[in-house]
């Protein structure tokens, strides 16, 4: 079990992502813990792993996608993305990111899943980043490590991942969508961008994101409204950009995908 940081050093991105694919794949503990600070904006290129990642943000949010979808990550959260699932990311501000690499055969992972990170795993990831700057026992490895991959089995799904439309025309609006996000856009308005019937579109979206219009945009005004939130800025203020008519509504709405109110997801993440 190993622990690296590639905080330090003046690596420029593209030789940064080569350099941290290097180390993961040439490592042969099965456990392999890694420490990354980004800078807003930055991206990594479409890569896979052999490894099982859980990809956990310590600070900020992050934008992993997939080609079935897109899963934004918050701090207090992490993913988990199956081994060989070819997937490339984007941070919404900067971000300091904690990623466990393990065995492909110590982990059950199908697919791909965001889940919060508990107390204990926080903790336990924590230990395995910085196990290179105390003394531990070989012992105490071992058992940090099996500690941690039952905990990941544990961990509790949340809702954050956000299916995206293959269809040019389409994907185009959702990405104006997430930009400027409005919580009582309408179908009609929709299905005449693209010069379409109302049956046509509806029919349509269902097909190419597998829910309704209406679950998805609900869905999207929570996820546009993470970035803002862990920034900072005031729930009413995040709620009537989104066209909320109230922050009751908007409260209501992100304790039914998220499971507590704005206030608590974010002072409770934060910390994490």
């Amino acid at each position: 079990m190993r622990s690296v940081d590639l905080t330090r050093g003046n690596i420029q991105p593209q030789a940064d992502h080569e350099h941290s694919l290097v180390l993961i794949e040439g490592a042969n503990d099965p456990v392999l813990a890694l420490r990354r600070l980004y800078a807003g904006g930055h991206r990594v290129p479409l890569h896979s792993h052999s490894r099982i990642q859980i990809w956990c943000a310590r600070a900020g949010v992050v934008v992993v996608s997939t080609a079935e979808g897109r899963w934004m990550i918050p701090p207090g959260h992490g993913l988990i993305i199956p081994a060989g699932l070819e997937h490339s990311s984007e941070t919404m501000g900067p971000v300091e990111m904690h990623s466990i690499y393990v065995a492909a055969d110590a982990l059950a992972a199908p697919v791909p899943r965001v889940v919060e990170v508990t107390a204990l795993a926080s903790s336990l990831i924590a230990e395995l980043v910085d196990e290179d700057a105390r003394p531990s026992t070989d012992r105490r490895k071992h058992l940090i490590r099996q500690l941690l991959l039952d905990e990941i089995l544990h961990l509790p799904d949340r809702p954050l991942g956000l299916p995206f439309p293959g269809d040019a025309r389409l994907a185009a609006l959702c990405r104006d969508f997430l930009r400027t996000p409005a919580a009582r856009s309408e179908i009609n308005e929709w299905a005449d961008r693209m010069s379409v019937s109302r049956r046509t579109f509806t029919r349509l979206f269902r097909s190419e994101t597998g829910v309704s219009f209406v679950t998805w945009r609900q869905q999207a005004c929570i996820f546009a409204s993470l970035p803002r939130l862990t920034a900072g800025e005031a729930v009413t203020t995040v709620a009537m950009d989104a066209g909320y008519e109230n922050i009751a509504a908007f409260t209501t709405m992100f304790r039914r995908m998220l499971g507590s109110s704005p206030r608590d997801y974010v002072r409770n993440g934060t910390a994490g």
